[in-house]
């Protein structure tokens, strides 16, 4: 499905958000500048958009993006190669919930909009988890479901309707963009996947709601030993 919905996934999400995200994934981002990661993981990278932001904002000394859709990472790769950082960034192949890196490998994790579609998230969490250094961070950004009753009914009737049916005029797969709806309402947000998050080992899991609540910035920590 990602495969098949790749060549206009970033033109369409910029559209689709009028590029709100952009500075969700910045705020994301900016909040690892004080931890100063070295080596980043980004998880189901996609087009390598927090891997570009992130390698810009953090100045680490590399960023690994891993996805399952390599149509995403073909587009990646030609983006990173297009903004000269072909040096600072590596995009592979890769299953969230089977990380193919030893543990203790990265100074920080990070995941934008991914982690709703994990077939088994806690497996996923540990995963990311596993692979962290000890005191090392998560960054997690991921779609929520507003609280405010006006606020909630729009953005219902803005992900259920409008945008699969501005797919369509981009001649997008309507199917994906609905699917992607109903993983964000089934997602389990806010205290939910914080509650999540310390229960698969994660110390000080926090909530940042953005943009009256539409979207999570959720931050956790590997314990040091």
């Amino acid at each position: 499905m990602f495969d098949r919905i790749a060549p206009k996934y970033d033109a369409l999400n910029r559209f689709l958000s009028a590029r709100t995200d952009i500075n969700w994934r910045k705020k994301a981002i900016r909040g690892l500048k004080k931890y100063n990661p070295r080596q980043i993981l980004d998880v189901a990278t996609g087009t390598a958009d927090m891997a570009i932001m992130a390698t810009r904002i953090l100045n680490p000394e590399k960023v690994t993006g891993i996805d399952i859709s390599e149509g995403m990472l073909e587009l990646g790769r030609k983006k990173i190669e297009k903004e000269g950082l072909v040096d600072k960034i590596e995009l592979l192949k890769g299953d969230s919930e089977t990380i193919n890196f030893a543990e203790n490998t990265f100074d920080a994790v990070m995941v934008a909009f991914g982690v709703r579609n994990y077939e088994n998230l806690e497996k996923g969490l540990a995963e990311m988890l596993r692979v962290l250094k000890p005191g090392g961070r998560i960054v997690i950004l991921e779609f929520s479901k507003p609280k405010r009753t006006a606020i909630k009914g729009f953005y219902n009737l803005y992900m259920g309707l409008f945008a699969p049916q501005v797919a369509r005029l981009f001649k997008q797969n309507m199917e994906a963009y609905s699917y992607l709806n109903e993983s964000a309402k089934a997602f389990p947000d806010r205290e939910a996947f914080t509650d999540i998050l310390k229960k698969v080992g994660y110390n000080d899991p926090v909530c940042k709601p953005l943009s009256l609540g539409i979207c999570c910035i959720y931050t956790g920590q590997k314990k040091q030993n």
